[in-house]
């Protein structure tokens, strides 16, 4: 029976742990640039023991950010520091996974410690936001411009040259970003899409540039390819479990590897019963229906928990976000409350628990 802290393969990689640190956007960026906040923060994650790292959303056109403090990978100069990042991580025994993003319609918006509001472009935001319809997320949000085909044709060649580049960066895995209400989704769902020409309609339809982007980059990227999706709009008339189950089947036949299940964020005012593993049944589901290796996400915060979920086949792996920012060295914090013996960086061993082996670094050929 596997546990929190069986090894687990993805598409090639094997990775120490079944701990992966969630996605978390940090608006500290300048220009997409990664700097040393992104070093020490993402670094800390790798050092305390995570088998899997991910960045933050990385947008691959400009335009393609929340906030103009995102993280980027539209252009050639984003790379270096990315790259000195992800050789840290491997210096840690810890792989490196970059999620790859388009805001669509939520995009150009001020940070959210800040009052929700559209951010203009004298200061550093812009006008060309982009979405399937002209329907803005809410009345605080910018009417995007609808896409049409030679838009649609620049978003997919972009997420192809992030995939390159991330390559370029050193990292082990690519994450495409289709959940929380930003460019796929909103393709994803009859509440934003409102197409009538192949892109919109019925379901083939509204996967349909997902889809496309999927195989665009599986063309040049050969590691482990996940793709993280809202389960469920939790709204009438929304995208639903149905559809996201149908989804995995059809991205499982293109060489996805996982499916991370979030849910959510397409509906402003939509009633999310949010609580402890609220989101894990549908890593459940869609593991069982499509029989594809799932991520379980949200509110997941006990060792106990996590493991648990393994345990019990709800999902292959757990990504912890809040608890992680709480406290970098969970996993191994895990490891020593559900009596495993940790992987601890030798500098730290002297504090180690008893039983606790010395880290070993990821060796690249």
């Amino acid at each position: 029976m596997a546990d929190l802290f069986t090894p687990v393969e993805t598409g090639g990689l094997t990775l120490p742990n079944r701990i992966v640190v969630s996605p978390m956007c940090q608006y500290s960026s300048e220009d997409g640039f990664a700097n040393d906040w992104h070093l020490v923060h993402l670094g800390a994650r790798a050092s305390g023991g995570a088998g899997l790292v991910f960045t933050e959303a990385a947008a691959v056109l400009p335009e393609g950010r929340i906030t103009p403090e995102d993280l980027g990978i539209w252009k050639d100069e984003h790379v270096a520091m990315l790259r000195r990042i992800t050789d840290f991580a491997h210096t840690q025994g810890a792989s490196m996974g970059i999620q790859l993003a388009h805001a669509g319609r939520k995009a150009s918006m001020q940070v959210p410690w800040e009052a929700e509001r559209v951010r203009l472009p004298d200061e550093g935001g812009w006008t060309n936001v982009m979405g399937p319809s002209e329907v803005p997320f809410s009345a605080n949000y910018p009417r995007p411009l609808a896409l049409d085909q030679a838009g649609i044709a620049t978003i997919t060649a972009a997420f192809v040259a992030a995939a390159k580049r991330s390559a370029d960066a050193g990292f082990d895995l690519v994450e495409l970003h289709s959940a929380h209400g930003y460019l796929f989704h909103e393709f994803l769902s009859p509440l934003s899409n409102q197409r009538t020409d192949k892109y919109g309609g019925s379901f083939e339809n509204r996967i349909r540039l997902l889809v496309e982007v999927v195989d665009a980059v599986r063309a040049v990227w050969s590691k482990p390819l996940w793709v993280r999706i809202s389960a469920t709009d939790w709204a009438d008339g929304g995208w639903n479990p149905d559809e996201a189950v149908a989804l995995a089947k059809v991205l499982k036949a293109h060489s996805v590897d996982l499916i991370d299940c979030s849910s959510g964020g397409l509906v402003p005012d939509a009633k999310i019963p949010a609580g402890s593993g609220f989101q894990v049944p549908f890593a459940d589901r869609i593991r069982r229906e499509a029989r594809i290796a799932t991520g379980a996400v949200g509110f997941i915060s006990t060792p106990a928990q996590a493991d648990q979920i393994i345990r019990t086949g709800q999902a292959d792996v757990v990504l912890i976000a809040r608890e992680l920012l709480r406290d970098p060295n969970w996993p191994v914090h895990a490891a020593a409350e559900l009596h495993k013996a940790g992987s601890w960086p030798k500098q730290y061993l002297r504090a180690a628990p008893h039983g606790s082996t010395q880290r070993q670094p990821i060796v690249k050929a």
